[in-house]
């Protein structure tokens, strides 16, 4: 057998060179569009001896035996003396096919392409649609995928909604990250305009950060700066502005009558706060006009720590462990002018915590005014996340403790504004009952700017200092 590629740029001169070269029993073996045109591979039998086990018999009474097809010639196709037009070519091809056993009948829900793809493809590897195909120079194979084997085209579209969901996925995923991405380039980029443009708000911006104040409240203090300042006047000019800021509510615990409770987290230093606050009441008016009462039941020693400070103060100290007896205390000590309650110190993420805030909303407790003790030195996100734990309850204001271990005060002032939580006092030491004063704003505000200038300025800070042995 002869096999023979053909090239011609339409199917027109294809066929002719076939016939030209091979003659009109040529056998078209397959077809497919190439760049140029159309390349046909036709093969051709010259030996005698196959042309005995060939079926001599015409194209429709071969497809008339059951299962068998026969492969038409190329002259059976076109004829020998048939016209050698494209048009009058299809025509003859479409009728000729038109009875084959297994063709579709015109009342079929299939598309013109389908149902020629499929009464010719049975006789020949190149059907109408195919020929359509190539006037419009569109793919042969992606044609023929399409019209001839709807069932393979089926299944893959059973595959795809769960291939969709994968794929929309991470197509999600990176456009969120070339979000973030974009967005953290268009903010250095306003960053560094901010900076050609006002060079002394973005300074001052940077010295209120490293003071310790967050990034938020410190771009809204240099909103209110006036364009025209200095770097001194600006700086005095927010450190009064920040001062204006801050709640502080004075000397209310001690001015007020009625019952005061102290929470926080554990390490704060409640227990000496609330002898702190006791000897200073007691000083003001009397011994016997104040109480203290813990319901710390988790520390060891908790109660007795209380009790040796209210023998020093000479006061009543009283222990619950439930909320009723809490309640049954606060009744028999309704007398009193004062009194404190001394809570367990629990982490914000403990749900003990929770439970212990439950007691003072029992609906048998008188009201109590609950102050947040918090150290001054605890960093920004865990004051965020102490003061959130507190959500649930009203809190009449803060106490900020050991002052005197901060390198920084700008964190718990930052906090205090931002969640506008109202500053009472402050404490600076172990003493009792002279460690604790009564929060000014301009004092806090003056205090963060020492310890800055002590500690966070570069020059000061020691950080660039290099050891030697």
């Amino acid at each position: 057998m002869k096999i023979r590629r053909f090239f011609g740029k339409d199917m027109r001169e294809a066929l002719s060179q076939v016939k030209a070269e091979l003659g009109s029993d040529a056998v078209i073996m397959s077809n497919r569009k190439v760049a140029d045109g159309i390349e046909l591979v036709a093969a051709y039998d010259k030996e005698p001896e196959a042309k005995l086990f060939k079926p001599n018999v015409s194209p429709q009474g071969a497809a008339k035996v059951p299962g068998k097809k026969a492969v038409p010639t190329l002259s059976e196709i076109i004829g020998d003396d048939g016209p050698d037009s494209l048009k009058a070519l299809l025509e003859k091809q479409h009728g000729g096919s038109s009875s084959v056993p297994g063709s579709v009948t015109p009342n079929s829900s299939m598309t013109a392409n389908a149902k020629h793809a499929n009464e010719i493809a049975s006789h020949l590897d190149f059907s109408d649609a195919f020929i359509d195909d190539i006037e419009t120079h569109s793919p042969v194979q992606e044609n023929v995928n399409q019209h001839a084997f709807p069932e393979h085209q089926a299944s893959s579209i059973g595959d795809t909604p769960a291939t969709q969901s994968a794929e929309l996925a991470q197509i999600k995923e990176e456009l969120a990250s070339l979000r973030d991405v974009l967005q953290y380039q268009v903010a250095d980029l306003m960053e560094a305009k901010n900076k050609r443009q006002k060079p002394v708000h973005q300074y001052l911006i940077t010295r209120l950060t490293d003071m310790g104040l967050s990034n938020a409240l410190a771009k809204q203090l240099i909103s209110y700066t006036p364009a025209h300042y200095n770097e001194r006047d600006a700086w005095v000019y927010l450190l009064n502005l920040l001062a204006n800021r801050i709640n502080v509510t004075g000397n209310d615990i001690l001015s007020a009558q009625g019952a005061v409770a102290l929470v926080g987290p554990t390490g704060t230093g409640k227990t000496t706060t609330v002898a702190k606050l006791a000897a200073r009441y007691a000083q003001k008016y009397g011994a016997e006009s104040v109480a203290m009462i813990t319901i710390d039941t988790y520390r060891i020693a908790a109660y007795e720590q209380l009790a040796t400070y209210g023998k020093i103060i000479g006061c009543t100290v009283r222990k619950a462990q439930t909320s009723e007896e809490l309640a049954d205390l606060l009744f028999q000590l309704r007398h009193k002018r004062l009194v404190l309650i001394d809570t367990a110190g629990f982490s914000q993420r403990d749900s003990r915590l929770i439970k212990q805030i439950k007691q003072f909303d029992n609906g048998q407790m008188p009201n109590v005014k609950k102050y947040l003790v918090a150290q001054a030195n605890t960093q920004y996100p865990a004051l965020q996340r102490i003061i959130k734990a507190y959500d649930d309850i009203e809190l009449s204001g803060c106490i900020f403790t050991k002052l005197d271990e901060c390198y920084s005060l700008g964190e718990v002032l930052s906090a205090a504004v931002e969640y506008q939580l109202p500053v009472s006092y402050v404490t600076d030491g172990q003493k009792v009952p002279e460690d604790i004063k009564i929060a000014e704003a301009k004092s806090l505000v003056s205090a963060a700017a020492k310890l800055y200038k002590k500690y966070g300025l570069n020059h000061t800070s020691g950080n660039n200092a290099i050891k030697t042995a």
